[in-house]
């Protein structure tokens, strides 16, 4: 069994309460998947100096934002980890000549825990994180992708989450849902045209070559799980398109 690895936009964290249709396209793409065995989970809200993989038998639901309802806060994401799982992609990064050790008291964050209750809400199939090294390094990251490649013929689901855009400072939180502001539009068709061309080397150096890219991501941490999935896949497909409050990215690949 073949699965696809995935890259998400995670949004803000309360599409928990309303997922709209990020939501329901999650809950689509879960559908017409086979079962995971597991799922491994490289978040843009778990940067670390080093390399780390998650391997708590049961890690906690964390709730690492402010500001929003109680109900939010009450949410939990009660998935077993997979430490047997966990050691096997630590043996892995090592064997490729990426350094990497465990880390048994990761909780899952929401940029994991959030798109994983919209896909399976019944929180049953054991989930691993691994962090996004601080270095930031596009190359690094899809060779971790390289890496765990082989992981999707044992049927486990890899999955990139992060944002194809993400400036939360020129967020317009009174935009209709068809609002697309022209920078944010640019550098996402950009990225996808080099998906579809298969130009990694121009994805790769999308800083200096993508229009808008410092604007559309002032900081890399929610791109850089694409190069996760990239580096984990094969064949480009967009499984769902679209912003929220004019400027946020909310789109879905698959590499199947």
């Amino acid at each position: 069994m073949l699965m696809p690895s995935l890259f998400i936009s995670h949004g803000s964290p309360m599409i928990a309460l309303m997922p709209g249709g990020t939501g329901q396209a999650l809950a689509r793409l879960a559908a017409h998947l086979p079962r995971p065995k597991a799922i491994v989970v490289m978040s843009a809200h778990w940067e670390s100096q080093d390399l780390r993989v998650s391997s708590s038998s049961q890690p906690h639901t964390w709730h690492d934002f402010g500001g929003f309802p109680p109900e939010l806060y009450a949410l939990q994401y009660p998935a077993p980890g997979n430490p047997q799982l966990a050691d096997d992609i630590v043996q892995r990064l090592n064997d490729a000549g990426l350094p990497a050790k465990p880390d048994p008291q990761r909780p899952f964050d929401h940029g994991t825990w959030v798109p994983l209750r919209l896909m399976y809400p019944e929180a049953n199939i054991p989930v691993v994180q691994v962090s996004l090294p601080s270095a930031q390094d596009t190359g690094l990251i899809k060779r971790i992708g390289e890496a765990l490649k082989p992981l999707r013929e044992q049927g486990i689901l890899l999955i990139g989450s992060g944002s194809i855009t993400h400036n939360l400072r020129d967020l317009d939180r009174f935009a209709g849902p068809e609002a697309v502001e022209p920078w944010a539009q640019a550098f996402r068709d950009w990225v996808v045209e080099k998906l579809q061309e298969g130009d990694i080397q121009a994805l790769l150096d999308y800083r200096k070559l993508a229009p808008n890219a410092v604007r559309s991501h002032p900081s890399d941490e929610h791109f850089l799980p694409l190069y996760f999935a990239l580096g984990a896949g094969d064949v480009f497909k967009i499984e769902h398109a679209g912003f929220t409050f004019a400027t946020l990215g909310m789109d879905i690949y698959s590499f199947s």
